[in-house]
């Protein structure tokens, strides 16, 4: 927790931490109103798929330039310009008056949350190094609770009773809440450094840190979107029990990451990353195991154990040796990415293939393999 503190008591952490929040805020108070769009557009589910994939084209587009920018324009500017597109884009969405419109809405959106979250991360490792300080796995806490935000204020739907006006609200009081830190990090820029030439031997961490990334991103994505239906149709669980292990398993992701800081702090970042894996494989061992209340246990584990992999995947991909640390987040970002949108399609084509338990047990191998490339990394760096 002492990285909790260290947010809460110093504005010049606070500031970007408030930025990971504002991205969950934005994204999360959209996926309230998902129904309600679909329902005024009067659009299927086939024409909702490919409208949500322009959100995701929108993030991909960045992800080749974002340290390009970050480079000219400096980590500190790159952050507030987002923060700003972000608060503006996430109104367009609700206010799209046709189909063809939604879905520019959403390519804009994904755009301005791409070059966000690669210049927050950016911004954060650059704090660390500078400062001598640890708080990237916090800071996703803070992303987490971002969500927890954005749940909350779906309590206001009745008393708003309009998606937009909620949205203008929501986008106001956020970008007034960073426009009043932004001075704690707009002059931050990225620490200059001798890159080395392009070579395979270069490419390698990344690509293995990438290969984590996937793996952690897409398990993130199947837990979010199968375990309800996992609960109901494997472990013959209650009504009222279907949404208990997505439940736990935010609640452990949230307090992992404002612990995971702590932790690596004093056992490194490869063996913390191999910890995260070895509690996910207990997580889904538990899982696995088709009793109701040890697969809830299984979802708190596996949540707990994915949380402190993700942000020091960014720590450490932000220190590559002759990498830029925006490209090398960049990468991170773009993998994870790529994992969270595909795995729960792949999920549940094996699902629909076989059955939802071959599906878990592939994640089980997958957390397995987290394990074998996190220990070839450590004994090649």
């Amino acid at each position: 927790m002492k990285s909790l503190y260290l947010i809460l008591s110093n504005p010049r952490y606070f500031a970007p931490a408030f930025v990971f929040a504002s991205l969950n805020i934005w994204f999360g108070t959209w996926a309230i109103y998902i129904p309600s769009v679909k329902d005024k557009l009067g659009i299927d589910k086939a024409d909702l798929g490919v409208a949500l994939f322009f959100l995701a084209l929108g993030v991909f587009t960045v992800f080749p330039i974002a340290s390009r920018i970050i480079n000219k324009l400096g980590v500190g500017r790159t952050t507030w310009w987002g923060v700003v597109c972000c608060s503006v884009s996430a109104l367009l969405p609700l206010a799209a008056p046709s189909y063809e419109l939604l879905c520019v809405a959403l390519y804009l959106f994904g755009a301005s949350n791409g070059i966000t979250d690669i210049a927050m991360n950016t911004l954060v490792t650059e704090l660390e190094k500078e400062d001598k300080v640890q708080f990237m796995s916090a800071a996703h806490g803070f992303f987490s609770l971002g969500g927890v935000l954005a749940g909350l204020g779906s309590f206001m739907i009745p008393l708003i009773g309009n998606p937009f006006v909620h949205m203008t609200i929501v986008a106001i009081l956020v970008l007034l809440v960073n426009l009043s830190f932004r001075k704690q990090y707009l002059a931050q820029r990225s620490v200059p450094m001798e890159k080395e030439p392009f070579s395979v031997k270069l490419f390698k961490p990344l690509f293995f840190l990438g290969l984590i990334g996937f793996i952690s991103f897409a398990s993130e994505g199947a837990i979010v979107d199968w375990s309800a239906l996992y609960l109901k149709e494997v472990t013959f669980a209650p009504e009222q029990l279907f949404g208990a292990g997505f439940l736990a398993f935010s609640v452990t992701m949230t307090l992992g990451r404002f612990l995971g800081d702590g932790i690596s702090g004093k056992i490194g970042s490869f063996n913390i990353v191999a910890l995260g894996a070895i509690v996910a494989i207990f997580g889904y061992a538990g899982v696995l195991s088709g009793i109701t209340l040890l697969a809830i246990l299984g979802f708190a584990l596996t949540g707990l154990g994915f949380s402190v992999i993700v942000p020091e995947l960014f720590r450490i991909g932000g220190k590559v040796k002759g990498v830029d640390s925006a490209q090398g987040i960049a990468f991170i970002a773009g993998t994870g990415y790529l994992g969270f949108l595909s795995g729960p399609v792949i999920l549940g084509f094996l699902a629909e293939k076989h059955s939802l338990r071959i599906s878990f047990l592939t994640l089980l191998g997958c957390a397995v393999l987290v394990l074998m490339v996190t220990g070839f990394i450590r004994k090649r760096s």
